[in-house]
């Protein structure tokens, strides 16, 4: 097949135009700024003696030099490493490395700043939960702290999880007058199979495997240096950056500690100089990325079956570079993108063996080929989006690329766009009388997408257990988890039901869950209506439900309705909790800030109201009148 088609799909093509036309004060606006920003000047030779006498401070002789020399590029970098996270404990090393390759070039980088980075394999089902999808925000507002100084002429963004890498597009959309590069660490090695892994949670579950053996498990499968091996969020980060092109063609899945990472960040580096004004290839973030690089990135997590929490991350992302996104795009994308990955937990294989099997050129060949991306695009690597169907290789130590496979290797894992493992994407938009959510079906079998039967109300995900232990949820059943939303909590992931909501399934019983929480990433075969919106705090739906109402998800309609009738329905009253318990200890109490200024997850779940704030009053008039 060829890798770029003759016409761009027809709802691609027209999604694309509404998210255009829908955007277009907003991000002309975007642009104005980024261009005032950029005549401000990029440059040290705008600072002041003493501004730029302390911005150098620390460097050698020959450095300082080089940066006395305002025609050479200083390059920023911005790390989310710290040793506890396996993804980001390889950035320990990098710094130095594009130190040693900006040298090379005639330029220098400096280490601009540092982002916090929170695991959230860690804190599911602790209260430091709380914190994770506030943390983006954090990142956010950290890089543009370690980018203020004006000391630099484009920045590297070295993350991989979670909320680090929307936390610092945030950023770099913020400073989209510079150039970026987003720099991988890449996966783990693989450990012990997926499925094994999921065998012993449940068995845990079901007090079937002890403690001991649950570690061991868990231990086989996290057991070195990168990221986490299945598909979820960190792993969509990567792919969605590399359909961006952000990233280096074929370098989202290399491993860490290879000779081939190393060779593919000192690569990123020299491209990032030659990127700069003064390396005479000027290309900004802002003029890199629009509405069509967003459009890629949502059609890459859907052909792949990609992490949920995108839905709202992409949303807030795209909203830094004055791009409007909306669930409504997801779907209808979601209607025209095949799937054509099966990767844990959408299947057993791990993201090491979708790199074997064809990995990302060949997914970019056969979206390309299909008129499913936008080829046109501006990159990081200097050209259009068709160099990204080769994959990087080392001849005699130095780096070349060349065209990646036309078939894949093995298409349990990764399959063409003529025989798709299904034919629309892995995510929708549930609508109903419940309000508004999202669901990842990528990994729910056909026979588990309609369910319909009497909830199980919790406003804590820590009655779950208790209730399942008892054997109160030995039946059909909807479990319904509520106030969890940005502003009841901080929207905590509750990845922590998985293994009793599966328990259930697998005893043959009719499962979901609805919550206006999130799920994480790794989200799998129960199906979870997530992220409903208007969330209980704010009187939504949810708030309404009672012990034994009858509710109908049906994912393959997409709706999400009670069937209480519509007349006792009117006159509910919303429930109410107490949620003080939520906001003290491990530090919550410090983000009663961001719980008050939180915006609802279709709206990308943040505290940034105000980019170009002159259009957000009419884009929260246009929510309210939906809801009326």
């Amino acid at each position: 097949m060829s890798a770029k088609a003759d016409t761009l799909n027809v709802t691609v093509a027209a999604v694309t135009r509404r998210i255009r036309e829908r955007s277009a004060e907003r991000r002309a606006l975007y642009e104005q700024h980024m261009a005032d920003q950029y005549r401000r000047g990029v440059h040290r030779g705008e600072l002041s003696c003493g501004n730029l006498a302390h911005g150098f401070a620390a460097c050698g002789a020959g450095e300082k030099e080089t940066l006395r020399l305002t025609n050479s590029a200083n390059l920023g970098i911005i790390s989310a490493y710290n040793d506890m996270l396996s993804a980001h404990q390889p950035f320990a090393t990098f710094p130095d490395t594009i130190r040693e390759a900006a040298r090379a070039m005639g330029s220098t980088a400096q280490f601009a700043g540092g982002v916090p980075a929170m695991c959230d394999g860690v804190t599911q089902g602790q209260p430091g939960m709380e914190l994770s999808l506030f943390s983006r925000d954090v990142i956010a507002m950290a890089t543009a702290v370690g980018l203020s100084h004006n000391m630099f002429d484009g920045a590297l963004y070295l993350g991989v999880c979670d909320k680090i890498v929307p936390g610092l597009f945030i950023g770099a959309a913020r400073f989209g007058h510079l150039p970026a590069m987003f720099v991988p660490a890449g996966p783990m090695t693989s450990g012990i199979p997926n499925k094994e892994k999921a065998r012993v949670r449940q068995r845990f579950a079901e007090g079937r495997a002890s403690r001991e053996e649950l570690l061991e498990a868990e231990s086989r499968s996290y057991h070195s240096p990168g990221t986490c091996t299945f598909y979820g969020t960190a792993n969509s980060n990567q792919l969605m950056m590399e359909m961006m092109g952000l990233h280096l063609p074929g370098s989202s899945f290399v491993n860490p500690g290879t000779e081939m990472r190393e060779a593919l960040t000192r690569y990123a580096t020299e491209r990032l100089v030659l990127s700069t004004d003064t390396g005479g290839d000027y290309r900004p973030f802002y003029k890199q990325i629009d509405e069509r690089a967003i459009v890629n990135a949502v059609v890459g997590l859907l052909a792949s079956g990609g992490s949920t929490n995108h839905t709202m991350h992409l949303i807030a992302m795209a909203a830094a570079a004055g791009i409007t996104l909306s669930w409504d795009d997801f779907t209808a994308l979601s209607a025209v993108v095949p799937s054509l990955m099966k990767v844990y937990p959408n299947g057993h294989a791990d993201i090491n063996h979708f790199q074997a099997a064809g990995g990302m050129s060949y997914l970019f060949r056969e979206l390309l080929g299909a008129g499913l991306l936008h080829g046109d695009i501006p990159t990081v690597f200097g050209t259009e989006l068709s160099a990204y169907t080769r994959e990087p290789f080392l001849e005699e130590g130095r780096l070349v690329w060349r065209e990646g496979p036309e078939s894949s290797h093995d298409e349990e894992v990764l399959r063409p766009v003529a025989n798709p493992f299904a034919p629309t994407g892995g995510l929708t938009v549930l609508k109903g009388n419940l309000g508004r959510g999202v669901i990842k079906v990528s990994a729910v079998q056909q026979s588990h997408r309609l369910v319909e039967a009497a909830v199980r109300i919790f406003d804590d995900q820590n009655q779950l257990k208790a209730a399942f232990d008892a054997g109160e949820l030995d039946r059909d059943v909807v479990v319904v988890v509520r106030f969890q939303g940005p502003k009841a909590n901080g929207m905590p992931e509750l990845h922590k039901l998985t293994p009793f909501l599966g328990v259930l399934q697998d005893r043959g019983h009719h499962v979901a869950l609805v919550t206006d929480g999130r799920m994480s990433g790794a989200s799998g075969k129960v199906p979870a209506a997530i992220h409903i919106s208007p969330e209980a705090l704010d009187g939504g739906p949810l708030s309404k439900l009672r012990d034994g109402d009858v509710v109908r998800l049906d994912a393959n309609a997409g709706t999400l309705d009670t069937l209480v009738a519509p007349a006792e329905w009117a006159e509910r009253q919303p429930a109410t909790a107490n949620l003080d318990h939520y906001h003290v200890g491990m530090g919550r109490e410090l983000f009663g800030g961001f719980r008050q200024l939180a915006m609802r997850g279709e709206e990308g779940a943040g505290i940034f109201g105000g980019f170009e704030a002159d259009t957000l009053a009419a884009r929260q008039a246009e929510m309210a009148q939906r809801d009326a």
